[in-house]
Parts: structure tokens; sequence; C-alpha cells
């Protein structure tokens, strides 16, 4: 690989994050939505439970991001490396 595919697979990682973070917010207020307009006790408590489901998968999701540019930061440093060796 090289030092060029590292720093755009870095740029696409880092899109990636700030997408899955719109993605949580939007989906914060959809249920936030949802349970201020729930007729019933149960209604709500189910919303809230989607709620704080589909934040945490959010959440899994981007710091499974950021494990990936940590893992791709390495791989550039090591290629930078090899690269002046050469």
């Amino acid at each position: 690989m090289s030092v060029e595919y590292y720093r755009k697979r870095l740029i696409d990682l880092r899109t990636d994050v700030a997408k899955e973070r719109e993605a949580k917010k939007k989906d914060n207020e959809r249920y936030a939505g949802y349970v201020k307009n729930a007729s019933s006790p149960s209604s709500k408590a189910s919303y809230r439970k989607q709620k704080i489901d589909h934040a945490a998968s959010h959440d899994r999701r981007i710091e499974s991001l950021k494990r990936e540019i940590e893992r791709t930061r390495e791989s550039l440093a090591r290629e930078r490396e090899r690269a002046k060796k050469k």
C-alpha cells in the first residue's frame, strides 16, 4: 500500500465518523419526537428503549471507526518509515 492510499483512507474514515455522528443526532431527535407524541405509557417506554439502543449502536460504530483510524495511522507511519529506507 502507498502513503497516498493511507491518507485517503484517513480522510474517508473521518468523513464516516462525521456522518455517523450526524445520523446519531437525527435518530435521537426522531425518537425524542416519538416519545413526546406517544399516547400510552408503554409506547413511550418502548420508544425510550429504542432510542437508547440506537444511540448505543451509533456509539459502537463510532468507536469502531476510531479504532480503524488509529490502525490506519499506524500503517501510514510504517509505510513512511519503509519509504525512507528505500
